[in-house]
């Protein structure tokens, strides 16, 4: 007779007796387990990857985060004069402004042809409040240089990957003329070495660089660049800027809707996960009711022997969670290995196609932990049901249903 309650390493052994006497079912409920498991820490992890490329294309540098970018409607033709921006610079919430003229020009190289681009005249500032690095080399940095797009060396007949960095460029910009007897000023720059490469085909032939590569300065801007002294202000002082009759876009809205979009589309594809989740638990509820019908007159042994309706509760629960336990474990195995490869499949493929390596999924750690809790508290529940009935079987009762 049993004189006291099971302890928890007793009932752990006994609870383990289903996994040595029908081991093929208990390893099928697992693995279905698993692959319910590891189907939620994948498409979640796909969510989080797909947050992770667009949120982080987005979000390259702090400052970039807390500067807008300014300009007057098309429709007004008007441009940004040099008064505005140090007026604008006066303000107590702008810690830079950062101006970006804009002019056609005509870019060339020993060996080729001229070629008209669009060129970007900006200050030493504008690469780290815009978060634009180059994928090819590096930013102009102090001196002179030129970073380019691309299209601008494909259509010069270079390659980007094989043209060398520190190649000499001559540039002409077009500048209008405030004589009413021309149309336009050519101000020709420096050679300037290429220090950068865009690589991004939707970027039209562009050259990108410092004012003082020319010999005059820009006499207007098309855009400018105004960072804010801090988040906070960054509201009210978007406001104050439109009511001064500028467009304003700021990068933090950009940001914040790519998360809205995101976390969206990592909701639904939790659900479909969870879909897959409910499936196996429904499952592991089937096999531990169909061991309880299996073991009832084992349940009248046991109490027959003394076993408290407590110990026998406890048997079945912590069978169920322990099962639970080992399919959490399972799915967070196939769902990091399987999120590994597939990982390393698209950037092979990425890379044969002359892209960048691709992390497209990406497992929270602390998800990891969570899922495998959620596991054991599906098990527990999953065998609730039938550790209830067992525990208000009778030892007369089991005896005659055997």
């Amino acid at each position: 007779m049993f004189n006291k309650q099971l302890k928890f390493h007793e009932l752990v052994t006994l609870s383990l007796r289903s996994f040595r006497t029908k081991p093929q079912r208990a390893f099928l409920t697992i693995i279905g387990m698993s692959i319910g498991i590891a189907a939620v820490l994948l498409l979640v992890s796909l969510g989080y990857g797909l947050q992770y490329i667009l949120i982080g294309k987005l979000m390259t540098t702090e400052d970039s985060l807390i500067t807008m970018e300014i300009s007057y409607p098309t429709e007004s033709n008007m441009l940004i004069k040099k008064s505005v921006l140090d007026n604008l610079k006066t303000y107590p919430d702008i810690a830079e402004v950062s101006p970006i003229a804009e002019f056609p020009g005509e870019i060339s190289t020993p060996g080729t042809s001229s070629l008209l681009i669009n060129t970007l005249i900006v200050d030493p500032a504008y690469f780290r409040l815009t978060g634009l690095t180059p994928n090819i080399g590096k930013t102009i940095g102090e001196g002179t240089g030129v970073v380019v797009s691309n299209q601008t060396l494909t259509a010069l007949g270079l390659v980007a990957d094989q043209v060398s960095l520190n190649k000499i460029f001559d540039l002409k910009v077009s500048y209008p003329s405030e004589d009413i007897n021309f149309t336009e000023k050519i101000i020709s720059s420096i050679p300037v070495p290429l220090k950068g490469i865009i690589v991004d085909d939707t970027m039209a032939p562009t050259a990108i660089v410092y004012a003082d590569a020319f010999s005059e300065t820009p006499p207007s801007y098309r855009r400018a660049l105004v960072k804010a002294k801090n988040v906070d202000i960054l509201e009210s002082l978007r406001d104050k800027l439109i009511s001064e009759g500028f467009l304003v876009s700021a990068r933090i809205d950009l940001v914040t809707q790519a998360r809205k979009i995101t976390n969206i589309i990592t909701m639904i594809l939790g659900v479909f996960g969870v879909t897959a989740l409910v499936v196996s638990a429904i499952g592991m509820f089937n096999t531990m009711l169909v061991g309880f019908l299996e073991r009832i007159y084992e349940v009248g042994i046991l109490k027959s022997l003394g076993a408290t309706d407590y110990d026998v509760r406890n048997l079945f629960l912590v069978e169920a969670s322990f099962m639970g336990f080992l399919g959490g474990l399972g799915g967070i195995i196939i769902g990091i290995g399987g999120g590994k490869i597939l990982n390393l499949l698209l950037s092979l493929l990425s890379t044969r196609f002359g892209g960048n390596a691709i992390e497209l999924f990406i497992i929270p750690w602390w998800f990891v932990f969570l899922i495998l809790v959620v596991s054991v508290i599906i098990g527990f529940f999953s065998g609730w049901w039938p550790a209830h009935r067992a525990a208000g079987l009778s030892p007369k009762e089991a005896f005659t249903k055997r």
